[in-house]
């Protein structure tokens, strides 16, 4: 009986589980011994770290391959803004980039140089004889300054007071600028007055008087002058084949009393000699009486005024897009969309003020034309 008491101790309540030792344990057990945690190890990129040792410096060729593609562009740009073109693309400039080049590749080879070869392998590229040269040859194409390749004789030919191929004395001796001038003015004049008295015209000025020096053939400009004349514009529309050719008629009597010659029509093929594809595509069609535009022409040779008188009659215009080119000009400089305008040029006269400076520097050109 105790002894199954002493037993049910053992095993009461424990709905299965083994049975609890006996007080004092069990004869020969061993109590088992938990290890230590082991150290965790150390991280491979540290580990890596240590047995390499601290980063080392980067090596004095990545320096100089550095400092050689920084100083070089200092230097290409020094010669670019002095306009060098020529220099640029010299021997001694090609001979340096290849120079800086070899530098920057050996950098890049070397391991402890190539990040500072890789910076100035990018400042090579960026800037370097093509790139720099390109931008001064642009530079130097634009503004015209072409010094360094000049002789004294082509410097001297740059300051030609006249034009290239022309005879000087011809400019001393044609109408001024001044004389074309007050010519032009009186001229259109007349006109005005005798269009307004027959077909009740009312006028626009358009535009200024323009001068502009032409050039002398020699890279320079001359003393002479292109003028081109205010020009006039009737604010009415002038349509119709008979009234148009009534205007001409009257412009044309007005231009001869004021010693130029007879009106010369360029948009008209049985006169003008101009091939009738052409004149169509110039003025819109190859009949007259169909026509856009009608131009008409004359000049005072052997003085030098042109003189122009140009009809543009929206009227004739079947697909709308001659009256947006008027209306596009006319947004440009004022003038009506259609009607008459007069204008006068004259090219390389010279101005009453220069004549004198004009024979003393011809002096210096015997046998230029």
């Amino acid at each position: 009986m105790d002894h199954e008491k002493q037993r049910s101790r053992y095993i009461a309540g424990t709905e299965g589980a083994p049975p609890v030792p006996p007080p004092g344990g069990y004869r020969g057990a061993r109590r088992q011994t938990t290890p230590a945690p082991a150290a965790p190890a150390a991280p491979a990129v540290a580990t890596a770290a240590l047995a390499e040792g601290p980063r080392k410096p980067a090596n004095v060729l990545g320096w100089v391959a550095l400092a050689a593609a920084v100083l070089f562009a200092l230097v290409l740009f020094g010669v670019f803004f002095a306009g060098g073109t020529d220099t640029l693309y010299g021997i001694t400039m090609l001979a340096l980039q290849l120079v800086v080049v070899a530098t920057v590749i050996a950098a890049l080879l070397s391991p402890r140089g190539r990040r500072l070869g890789a910076i100035a392998l990018i400042v090579t590229i960026l800037f370097n004889v093509a790139t720099v040269g390109g931008m001064s040859a642009l530079q130097t194409s634009a503004s015209g300054n072409y010094e360094g390749a000049k002789t004294a004789e082509q410097k001297h030919a740059e300051a030609y007071p006249g034009i290239k191929g022309e005879d000087p004395q011809e400019a001393l001796s044609q109408q001024s600028l001044e004389e074309v001038r007050a010519q032009s003015d009186a001229l259109f004049a007349d006109i005005r007055a005798r269009l307004t008295a027959e077909f009740g015209y009312t006028w626009t000025e358009v535009g200024d008087e323009d001068l502009r020096p032409e050039r002398n053939g020699y890279g320079g400009e001359s003393m002479l002058i292109e003028y081109t004349s205010t020009a006039w514009a009737t604010n009415e529309p002038v349509q119709g084949y008979d009234r148009k050719l009534e205007v001409m008629a009257a412009i044309s009597e007005e231009v001869v009393a004021h010693g130029l010659w007879d009106l010369y029509s360029f948009n008209d093929p049985t006169n003008s000699g101009i091939d009738p594809s052409m004149i169509a595509k110039l003025y819109g069609s190859d009949d007259p009486r169909t026509q856009t535009t009608w131009e008409y022409y004359t000049e005072n040779f052997p003085d030098p005024m042109r003189f122009y008188a140009n009809i543009y009659d929206l009227s004739n215009d079947r697909d709308g897009g001659f009256r947006t080119a008027r209306e596009a000009q006319s947004a440009r400089t004022g003038e009506p969309i259609e009607g008459l305008q007069l204008v006068a040029v004259a090219s390389g006269v010279l101005s009453e003020a220069d004549r004198a400076e004009f024979e003393e520097r011809l002096q210096d050109y015997p046998g230029f034309e």
